[in-house]
């Protein structure tokens, strides 16, 4: 045999020993010694989900509005589950067995084998005590996640709420799993997308005891979770504070909006609540307390609440009549009471005069003007096609429409249009007469409080806004949506606007102005009045405004329900927000004192001692036909 071959024989014998070695001791390892088959059985591996923190929430100023903090929750995978002292647990948890058997069977209707929560946003003191005993109840594990805090505790209605998605949402969106969380109302829920981050996986290899032994295949599936973006909102935290602090043991809302951007200063709905109610566990709880009060703290005023605008929609009549052609500066009207109720005031007055003291005769023959125009000799005709030139030019000032702002639930309000009274009285069946209670914002009409702000920004602007919206940036790129930079021009050309900003101004500067109590040294307040009929109660106090009257830096409506006169609440109140904007400061400490102290009783009562305001009296109208239901609508001859 040649020492070639020799060599070949000698490699391949080291090489079937070697190979023989291997498989006698893996034979050995697994059929003859079971140590490694119970620490492998002692071995599982877990996927545990890395939830992103939500993104941070600031105002304009760079204050914190929404933060996180860490929390846990308590997972279960049933299948695992042994034998375990259900008292003790209930115990360590803080739970009662009642509810433990409804969590645990949740889970198992769930998955037996899948994990699911059995129990939400346990604080990060608390799972720490927990934690040291869960090595004694195979099952449970802690996953780590962040729960929503508010440092300012203000802005509920605007800022929102999360909440635990439900099947219908997961069913809808395969996004969300079990166990995630979802924007319900305000920014959460309209930048929910932005704001939501994406989920993250890691792989962990745990014993029988619960106990983490590691990685999986030393992190090599994992995935990293990447945290939600951060967004600027528009609105200043110390002036939506001081709105908040203004409006306390008061029902109603404040919305103030900068003119040249649309950018929302301050959103405030009253009574509102501390939004550090709506986290954590005690959130259902809560929530239910909310949701029960008959003073519904819950609900966005600001946005949803419609009313009639009552005597600030004067102005837009004004205007309308202007750009007609069927009034000027020099158009007079008696203060004539047999046809609408008015208060005491000169007589007759001028266009500019009549939005100074808001007469209600003046706009009844004002509006008659606008509605025949002698478009046609038949008076219903004349009617329908006088109507339908007003309501073009009145929806063009973003009322009867749903405005798109970047918050939902906004509410469209109603502007009638002669479709609407067809529905209700047949066509060619009513004429101006029958629906002369619009002439001075009541009857049909409806707004939003946010419709009312924006209206004073058309105004502060001569003619024109931009949608109104919160969010000014988001993870510091300093772009707003392209809707929010469109210019929307009204129908009213801007020279008209000139005669009612005087008129706006003299409401707050002049004898005899409606809102004397707006009045601030320092600056040029333009504004205007309204009481809003209530027919299911005391009527309610209003009043828009726009600051300084060179170069608006503020546009504002306040709304006070059961409180009356728009000169008796709601225009100090504005002027207050305005001050305060504009001079950092308060030169008025007894004006509010006077805000800061009132109440519901207080407020009536200096509604029964005010004799300047604008009275009014009811007379029934019509029945409105609906679905099953059927409402009655007063027509408001009144004083505002």
């Amino acid at each position: 045999m040649s020492t070639v071959e020799r060599r070949k024989y000698t490699i391949l014998i080291i090489f079937i020993s070697v190979g023989l070695i291997f498989l006698m001791r893996l034979f050995y390892l697994q059929v003859i010694d079971d140590q490694w088959e119970k620490e492998a059985a002692n071995i599982s591996e877990r996927k545990k989900t890395v939830y992103p923190a939500r993104g941070l929430v600031y105002d304009r100023n760079g204050t914190l509005l929404v933060a996180n903090t860490a929390v846990y929750d308590l997972m279960v995978i049933p299948k695992k589950m042994n034998e375990l002292d259900t008292l003790e647990f209930c115990q360590l948890i803080g739970i009662t067995k009642e509810e433990f058997d409804a969590k645990l069977e949740k889970a198992i209707t769930y998955s037996r084998y899948k994990p699911s929560v059995f129990e939400k946003q346990i604080p990060g003191e608390d799972y720490a005590k927990i934690s040291e005993k869960l090595y004694k109840y195979r099952g449970f594990y802690g996953q780590s996640r962040t729960l929503r805090t508010y440092p300012e505790k203000t802005a509920a209605h605007l800022l929102g709420y999360i909440s635990e998605v439900n099947a219908n949402t997961i069913e809808k969106n395969p996004y969300y799993k079990s166990g995630d969380y979802i924007g319900i109302s305000g920014l959460e829920r309209t930048y929910e997308e932005e704001l939501r981050g994406k989920r993250g996986v890691k792989y962990i290899l745990v014993d029988v005891f619960n106990n983490e032994k590691g990685s999986y295949k030393n992190g090599a599936y994992d995935t990293l979770a990447i945290s939600g973006k951060d967004i600027t909102t528009t609105l200043d935290a110390e002036l939506q504070a001081y709105g908040e602090l203004l409006m306390e043991n008061k029902i109603g809302s404040i919305v103030a909006i900068e003119p040249g951007s649309g950018e929302l200063l301050t959103l405030v709905s009253s009574p509102t609540y501390d939004p550090n109610l709506l986290v954590g566990r005690i959130r259902g709880k809560n929530y239910a307390m909310l949701d029960t009060n008959q003073l519904k703290p819950l609900f966005n005023r600001a946005l949803m609440a419609k009313y009639p605008p009552g005597s600030i929609f004067k102005t837009v009549q004004a205007l309308i009549a202007q750009q007609e052609g069927v009034a000027d500066l020099n158009t007079r009207f008696a203060c004539n009471k047999s046809l609408v109720g008015c208060h005491n005031h000169v007589s007759p007055l001028n266009l500019q005069q009549s939005v100074q003291h808001s007469c209600n005769p003046y706009y009844y023959n004002l509006v008659k003007r606008i509605i025949n125009q002698r478009k046609s000799t038949n008076t219903f005709t004349d009617s329908k096609i006088g109507l339908d030139i007003w309501h073009h030019h009145v929806t063009s000032f973003g009322l009867g429409l749903r405005l798109d702002i970047d918050l939902p639930s906004v509410k469209k309000g109603n502007v009638p249009s002669s479709e609407f009274y067809d529905r209700i009285y047949g066509k060619g069946r009513w004429a101006f007469s029958t629906i002369r209670s619009i002439s001075i914002g009541q009857g049909e009409m409806e707004v939003v409080p946010l419709q009312m702000a924006n209206l004073a920004a058309i105004l502060a602007n001569k003619g024109y806004y931009y949608t109104p919206h919160i969010v000014k940036a988001i993870d510091g790129a300093d772009e707003v949506l392209d809707k929010f930079k469109v210019k929307q021009k009204v129908t009213v050309d801007p020279q008209y606007f000139e005669l009612v900003w005087n008129g706006m101004q003299d409401v707050v500067e002049k004898p005899g102005g409606t809102a004397r109590r707006a009045r601030v040294d320092s600056l040029t307040i333009c504004g205007k009045t309204g009481t809003a009929q209530n027919p299911h109660g005391e009527d309610h106090s209003v009043f828009i405004a726009f600051a300084p009257r060179e170069n608006p830096k503020i546009a504002l409506a306040v709304y006070v329900e059961n409180s009356g006169g728009g000169g008796l609440w709601a225009a100090p109140i504005a002027s207050l927000l305005i001050e305060k904007y504009l001079n950092d400061s308060i030169s008025r400490p007894e004006t509010e004192r006077r805000i800061l102290e009132a109440n519901s009783s207080t407020l009536l009562n200096e509604k029964q001692q005010d004799h300047k305001g604008e009275k009014h009296r009811l007379v029934p109208g019509h029945h409105l036909p609906g679905a099953g239901n059927r409402r009655v609508v007063y027509h408001l001859f009144s004083r505002f």
